[in-house]
């Protein structure tokens, strides 16, 4: 129901609402009510402030409890994603706090894209660039590839291909990634092995831990499992390609489907290159910073802020930043005009927030020992 969309038994005069103000259905207005409606219509927009988003959750069959007991999620036994910021298809996150709680993020971004992804963002992208999400692999994730721009652009309504990194939360000992082929695969030697049901046999697994970043460009064959707990940060699409998905089948016993000539076109054997990221200490900052990795579609940095300090984030018009915490908690500190206090938006592991462009400068305080990650486009 539109804010307007009162009764008429309530209205006592025969005014009507202006055009640009009728609700759905059209009803009566007293002329206080019609001043303040007129008010409504001219008020400045509600500023700016770290955005947290309601998570989207994604129940699978690979699935378990993981983010709910490592990272407090409140989600089912078998949930393999929490996606925490998204504007793609259908699926668009929803402000969680604040005056705009309740928004979702495409209805923002109607009117407010640059402010809130910033100049540059938009000028290059014109729609929120990335997708946040955690992922918990108890099992298995079926064997897949994810396709290049220039491949979605021929083969998918959308166009938009999909580059993504993965930062290792948690694992166990028994946590593998697969990532690309092994060398001197041929695609006939891929093909006749996934046939025959030997695909492992030329599939390149690597065993992880807490703290690395596995880049996975588009084209590569990839999988994950064994009570593996990551940060997965992508492009802003959900094209997926399955080569296999091990035998498994849906809840209503058919098998899952596959996507196998399609994901075989769209494969990169060439690309294996450096499997885990190194990460690189950053000069000029007071607490320890680390650059992840730095791709072609976004970036990642590691914060470490131990208790009582504070970092400083300098006003960048340019880009929007998302942080997510991984441990401790703490407040961004924002807004503050000459020497007034600031406002403050408080912050707890597992949680993950937007800053947007327009925010101008500001900082993270850490009341407890905080490990952060800060995504940019």
């Amino acid at each position: 129901m539109s804010l307007y969309a009162l009764t008429s038994k309530t209205l006592p005069t025969g005014l009507r609402f202006p055009e640009s103000l009728t609700p759905d259905p059209p009803c009566i207005a007293s002329e206080g009510l019609l001043q303040s409606c007129r008010l409504m219509k001219n008020a400045p927009p509600v500023p700016l402030y770290p955005l947290h988003f309601q998570e989207i959750y994604r129940d699978k069959v690979w699935g378990g409890d993981g983010l709910k007991t490592a990272l407090g999620k409140k989600c089912g036994a078998r949930t393999g994603e929490s996606w925490e910021i998204a504007d793609v298809g259908k699926d668009s996150s929803v402000v969680a706090n604040g005056p705009l709680k309740g928004r979702k993020l495409s209805e923002l971004l109607k009117t407010r894209a640059r402010e809130i992804m910033g100049d540059d963002v938009y000028i290059r992208h014109q729609r929120f660039p990335l997708i946040i999400k955690f992922l918990f692999a108890k099992d298995r994730l079926s064997l897949q590839v994810h396709p290049t721009d220039d491949f979605a652009r021929a083969f998918e309504p959308e166009g938009t291909g999909k580059m993504e990194a993965w930062y290792v939360i948690g694992a166990t000992p028994e946590s593998r990634i697969i990532r690309g082929v092994l060398p001197g695969t041929s695609e006939a030697e891929f093909r006749e092995s996934l046939t025959n049901g030997k695909i492992e046999d030329c599939i390149n697994k690597l065993r992880v831990k807490e703290g690395e970043v596995i880049f996975i460009p588009p084209g590569t064959v990839h999988s994950a499992y064994g009570d593996l707990l990551l940060l997965e940060v992508q492009q802003s699409s959900d094209f997926t390609y399955r080569f296999t998905d091990w035998g498994r089948t849906e809840p209503n016993g058919k098998p899952r489907e596959l996507q196998v000539e399609r994901a075989i076109k769209a494969m990169d054997l060439q690309s294996i290159g450096v499997s885990k990221l190194k990460p690189t200490r950053l000069a000029g900052f007071a607490y320890k910073r680390d650059l992840l990795i730095k791709c072609e579609k976004f970036t990642m940095e590691k914060i470490d802020l131990p208790a009582g300090k504070r970092g400083k984030e300098p006003a960048d018009p340019t880009r929007c930043k998302a942080f997510t915490v991984l441990a401790g908690r703490g407040r961004f500190l924002y807004g503050a005009v000459g020497k007034g206090r600031p406002k403050a938006e408080p912050f707890a592991k597992g949680q993950t927030f937007l800053l947007p462009a327009a925010l101008g400068e500001y900082s993270i305080h850490a009341d407890s020992g905080c490990e952060i990650i800060v995504i940019y486009p």
